[in-house]
């Protein structure tokens, strides 16, 4: 007998906010589920959000590595290692707020630029399978070449 109660929809974690930004918060969770059509969503209630995992060949635990999460004045495309992700148009918010985490913030009546989440959504995918090793590695690679010009 399997016990636990059904999982939250994602649509009732985006009931939160204001319609407008609901559709925002659905295109994002498109622009994911498009760039990785295996992606698994799952709805993180106590995180107040919907986040995103992909399976790994010979690892038991899938990886997370994004999520989108609606507030009443705002949607973040967010990305569990950004840190160590390039990001050469300069979108991700986050640095001095967070260690880790990095984020894209959408208002109502913001436009989503699919190509350019889309690309960060890949980065994202591509650290998170990274090992701590890598990623610290990427890391400095990028910054040295944020420094070089």
């Amino acid at each position: 007998m399997t016990g636990g109660m059904d999982p939250l929809p994602p649509e009732a974690i985006l009931a939160v906010a204001p319609v407008p930004l609901q559709r925002i918060a659905n295109e994002l969770r498109d622009v994911v589920r498009t760039t990785f059509p295996e992606v698994i969503e799952r709805v993180r209630p106590g995180w107040h959000l919907i986040g995103y995992d992909l399976k790994v060949d010979g690892r038991r635990k899938p990886v997370y590595f994004a999520y989108v999460g609606a507030e009443a004045i705002h949607v973040h495309l967010g990305f569990e290692h950004g840190w160590a992700m390039r990001d050469p148009r300069g979108m991700l918010q986050g640095v001095g707020i967070t260690k880790q985490v990095r984020w894209l913030t959408f208002e109502i009546g913001d436009a989503v630029d699919r190509e350019a989440c889309a690309e960060l959504v890949r980065e994202a995918a591509a650290v998170a399978m990274m090992s701590r090793g890598e990623r610290a590695i990427r890391a400095m690679d990028r910054d040295d070449e944020l420094r070089s010009g």
